[in-house]
């Protein structure tokens, strides 16, 4: 890894305001270090032509004294966001050299404030998947590996591409979205930064959709203080997303290294689950330490409906992803099949188009919705959604200010070794993290140690809606109490 790969986001902003060295140099780099790193399949399209040219462009910026908050700094995009003239496919086979004419808010606003693009980023098909395998374009490899083995891991999903090309140093920073974990669940599987936030705090215009009641994009980074720069320029109002909130967004860096001393801290006891692995349980009680000895107040608390998360999560996620891809016909964009007909068009086309995992969720979804299974699968599942809220506020009114619970069930686990003959046994590695999408709640997963096999594990924090704020002030105590995690170049 160069020198320039290997600084971080805030000091790589810092290092081109003092011309140190030039934003062309440093896309540069990262274009070489992409080209080395291809066997890890991080990225689906790699764009250096467009890199160079908005490298240009910003140094030119940046000699006029007019740059911006991310002026220069090299970007990877999640293959889910819509990039202008740029191929954006969802990693799946129906969106084939799909090209959209616009770019979604988020990196439209990520241009504004004067980022480069690097590329696209690998992701599960329609972001539905825990593990990247799902990707029409094939799995992700995790920069990780265990000690002593070159088992190929997984860099957890849907989100995988983006949380590998951050960690391996592929780019500075990565865009994501989490629907029911896909944000955090790849951070701590790879050493890395990922924050879900507020439902609403960041626009979904231009985003392919999966759940739309659930869905949140948000950044992975290297460090908490870039995770704070880089939501600043993600978030905020968007007439276009009338679920967007119309709210100011704070200077997130700002909160970095504020003092935590006096907050109340919740700790969960549903979240202590039967057979959990001891290495769990111990960095989990580590987080609390490193909390109470900046001067944090923990306490217990109880979230009585987290047991029925994940099951209410399997039926609303479904629903909403059979509606939001009925769009995918073959008729107007993407791959079209031929039939006899137009409805044997489109059954060709979808049966063609959609992988094994997204066909079983649509069908989900179908059904749930169905006449006669309505109201005993998705009306129940909303209802128990509310209840799940409620648990949190309930929390949040007695005078907490967030709640520390563990990220992930476990470490990275191999490609291929879960959810092959039974689905649910992948849909688990989302346990710790759906009650925050089903309540809307902002969520962050910072890097807090390494198992026995010398992988990291993650711990994650929740917040009070819109406080990302009190995320970004905890997150940076345990980060500066366990340090940073870089795998080994093995590629």
């Amino acid at each position: 890894m160069s020198e320039l790969t290997s600084l971080t986001l805030a000091d790589a902003r810092d290092g081109l305001r003092q011309k140190d060295f030039s934003a062309v140099e440093l896309a540069d780099a990262h274009l070489l270090a992409m080209e080395k790193a291809r066997a890890l399949n991080a990225y689906v399209l790699e764009t250096p032509e467009r890199a160079l040219a908005m490298a240009k462009a910003a140094d030119a910026r940046i000699a006029l004294g007019k740059a911006g908050p991310l002026e220069g700094i090299p970007l990877a995009v999640k293959d889910l966001f819509c990039t202008e003239a740029v191929r954006t496919t969802a990693c799946s086979h129906i969106l084939d050299n799909f090209v959209p004419t616009y770019d979604s808010t988020v990196t439209s606003q990520l241009w504004r404030d004067g980022a480069v693009l690097l590329g696209k980023t690998n992701n599960d098909e329609f972001a539905m998947g825990s593990s990247n395998e799902t990707s029409y374009f094939g799995p992700v490899t995790s920069p990780w590996r265990r000690k002593g083995a070159n088992t190929r891991l997984t860099p957890g999903g849907s989100s995988g591409g983006s949380a590998a090309a951050v960690a391996a140093h592929l780019c500075l920073g990565a865009t994501g979205t989490d629907t029911g974990g896909s944000i955090r669940q790849p951070a701590a599987f790879t050493g890395t930064v990922g924050i879900k936030p507020t439902y609403g705090r960041v626009s979904r215009w231009g985003i392919v959709a999966f759940a739309s009641s659930l869905d949140q994009a948000g950044p992975f980074t290297r460090t908490v203080r870039d995770a704070a720069i880089l939501l600043r320029s993600m978030a905020g109002h968007d007439d276009k997303d009338t679920t967007c909130a119309d709210l100011p967004v704070p200077d997130y860096e700002a909160a970095v290294g504020r003092s935590v001393k006096g907050l109340r801290i919740g700790v969960p006891k549903e979240y202590r689950l039967d057979g959990m692995p001891a290495e769990i349980e111990k960095i989990w009680e580590q987080g609390r330490a490193w909390l109470k000895a900046a001067g944090a107040e923990l306490v217990e608390v109880s979230l009585p409906h987290t047991k029925y998360a994940l099951p209410a999560y399997y039926i609303v996620a479904p629903a909403e992803a059979s509606s939001n891809l009925a769009r995918y016909d073959g008729v107007r964009y993407g791959l079209r099949e031929t039939g006899s007909d137009i409805r044997e068009m489109y059954e060709k086309t979808r049966a063609a188009g959609f992988g094994a995992e997204v066909r079983r969720r649509i069908m989900i979804g179908t059904y749930v919705l169905s006449a006669g299974y309505y109201d005993a699968y998705y009306l129940r599942a909303q209802k128990v959604r509310t209840l799940i809220k409620r648990d949190f506020e309930q929390v949040f009114d007695a005078g907490v200010h967030a709640i520390l619970t563990p990220a992930t069930p476990s470490a990275a686990f191999g490609l291929g070794e879960k959810g092959g003959a039974d689905p649910v046994e992948m849909y688990l590695n989302d346990i710790f993290t759906v009650t925050v999408n089903m309540a809307g709640l902002p969520g962050i997963a910072v890097p807090a140690g390494l198992d026995g096999q010398g992988l990291p594990l993650g711990l994650q924090l929740i917040g009070r809606p819109f406080d990302e704020e009190t995320l970004f002030a905890t997150a940076e105590v345990i980060e500066q109490s366990a340090g940073r995690f870089t795998p080994k170049p093995w590629w």
